[in-house]
């Protein structure tokens, strides 16, 4: 996959960073924070794929930052929560969330970049995580879950390669099979996948982020795949 993006290069002290962001952005994709609420990452078909394919590159991309701006995306009925940006991270890099006020203030003035995914290693290094998880699921290792923060109306996803590979296949998964859900072509948000087996256990209540499917308005020209998107009118009774 081929993505469109911008990138920055801000400063936070005697530290520079590399940022890049999706271009055009997510207009019809938006998150509900999950440490305050339940989480929900809900999405179109192309806001789906194209954060499938961000999470692809932030897992081979140990020092660049992905940010994916949705606080300003049309808003939704549904969910009800606070809407919040996305920052992908390695847990190598060490960024801190308390530094990211300062990094977004520094974004401008960003350089047109176009960034390649591998679907087929994505979905490997997927495998494996999930392979993992189904072996050790309560004693995997702090590298081998996404650790969550919220800051400054961020949330924060620090992972590693296989971690954000299984994310990624997780939401395109969503992207291809919410089309197909019964309700889908109705404009209802479809409940397809969840993250929250990449997140941290915790007693309790834990942190739980889902992922859902909903056309954008207007309907009409959604057409769910397999389905010819005009129908011919019958031919006309012969005199």
């Amino acid at each position: 996959m081929r993505l469109r993006a911008e990138e920055f290069r801000p400063r936070a002290g005697r530290y520079a960073f590399r940022v890049v962001q999706p271009r055009p952005a997510l207009r019809h994709t938006t998150l509900v924070d999950p440490m305050r609420d339940w989480g929900y990452l809900v999405g179109d078909h192309d806001g789906l794929a194209r954060l499938a394919g961000l999470f692809s590159f932030a897992a081979y991309s140990p020092h660049t930052v992905v940010h994916v701006p949705l606080r300003q995306s049309i808003p939704r009925d549904f969910p009800q929560g606070v809407p919040v940006d996305l920052v992908l991270v390695h847990q190598t890099l060490g960024l801190r969330p308390s530094t990211w006020p300062a990094l977004r203030r520094g974004l401008t003035h960003g350089v047109p970049r176009t960034v390649r995914t591998d679907e087929r290693r994505t979905a490997r290094h997927a495998a494996d995580w999930e392979d993992l998880w189904e072996r050790r699921w309560d004693r995997l290792p702090r590298t081998g879950r996404v650790q969550p923060a919220v800051h400054a109306r961020t949330l924060f996803l620090s992972g590693a390669r296989d971690t954000f590979a299984a994310a990624s296949v997780r939401i395109g998964g969503a992207a291809g099979s919410g089309p197909l859900a019964k309700g889908a072509v109705k404009g209802y948000d479809v409940l397809c996948a969840s993250l929250t087996a990449l997140l941290p256990l915790s007693r309790g209540r834990g942190t739980e982020l889902d992922i859902g499917f909903q056309a954008y308005p207007p309907l009409a020209p959604f057409t769910p795949p397999g389905r010819s998107a005009r129908r011919r009118r019958p031919a006309a009774a012969s005199p």
